[in-house]
């Protein structure tokens, strides 16, 4: 059989065109995956044209996850509707797969957002703002568990946003009641949450209050966010506002971030009332 009357193709050729090293096309014939049309005397092996896109329908599989092995099975099987079942197999894997590469991209340009916009805060500044309304998915209600639950809620919150994708990137936060702030009970939180800016359908949401907040921050961990309430509650008094329903409270900067827990920053947003309200 004349090499290049039947446009045959060198194992250095093939290899070539199909940008790998010989020693994978020896390995595949090895094996019995992709082997060369023939051989000639002197064992030199030909490899025809034809036998490109099989290739590449190979390196498309292993890219996509599928162990050599499977890959063996559909060879030894091969027709038109065992193809077609695969190809329909693969797409749906690479629509679920760019479905998660979005949400991961969601989740950074999220992260991204916050942390430009935290590098523009003065955080020894206390303000009084409009906030709209958000869409805030919640925990469980966490008022008065113990450490241990605590600890517990929180690994269930986070394992629950994972399987139901709802981490959007936004920081986990707390909200308090006005009760437990009023009695200085700062760290007896009521739920967890976290922002929903695209809510999905079928799944029970917290609309948060829109309305006038007092913001400020507190630098450091949670032992002295008594310290940075007071001056709050200075602020709160001098501005003539009562408090609201809620406080929420998010990191702004944590040990994502931070390598010592004295440079931690919460955001801390007080729903307030004109005195009289």
């Amino acid at each position: 059989m004349d090499k290049h009357h039947g446009k045959y193709l060198t194992t250095g050729e093939f290899a070539k065109l199909c940008k790998v090293n010989k020693q994978t096309l020896f390995y595949y014939d090895q094996i019995g995956l992709l082997s060369p049309v023939f051989k000639n005397e002197k064992g030199y092996r030909y490899y025809s044209i034809r036998q490109i896109d099989l290739f590449f329908v190979i390196d498309l599989l292993k890219e996509l996850g599928t162990s050599l092995n499977e890959i063996q099975k559909y060879m030894q099987n091969r027709s038109p509707e065992s193809f077609l079942s695969l190809m329909y197999q693969k797409k749906e894997e690479i629509v679920k797969i760019r479905q998660e590469i979005e949400t991961k991209e969601i989740m950074i340009e999220a992260k991204i957002a916050l942390m430009e916009e935290a590098s523009h805060l003065d955080f020894y500044q206390v303000t009084l703002e409009q906030l709209p309304e958000a869409t805030l998915y919640l925990s469980e209600n966490i008022e008065n568990i113990t450490d241990e639950e605590f600890v517990k809620v929180i690994s269930d919150f986070i394992n629950e946003l994972n399987v139901s994708h709802l981490d959007t990137g936004y920081p986990i936060g707390v909200i308090t009641k006005r009760e437990q702030i009023l009695k200085g009970e700062f760290t007896n939180y009521s739920y967890l949450y976290i922002e929903q800016p695209h809510p999905k359908e079928g799944y029970p949401y917290f609309q948060g209050v829109k309305g006038d907040f007092l913001i400020g921050y507190h630098i450091g961990d949670g032992y002295t966010i008594h310290k940075t309430y007071k001056r709050l509650f200075s602020e709160l008094e001098r501005l003539n506002l009562t408090f609201g329903d809620y406080v929420f409270e998010e990191y702004i900067y944590d040990t994502v971030v931070m390598n010592h827990k004295e440079q931690y920053v919460t955001k801390i947003m007080i729903q307030v009332n004109q005195l009289g309200n």
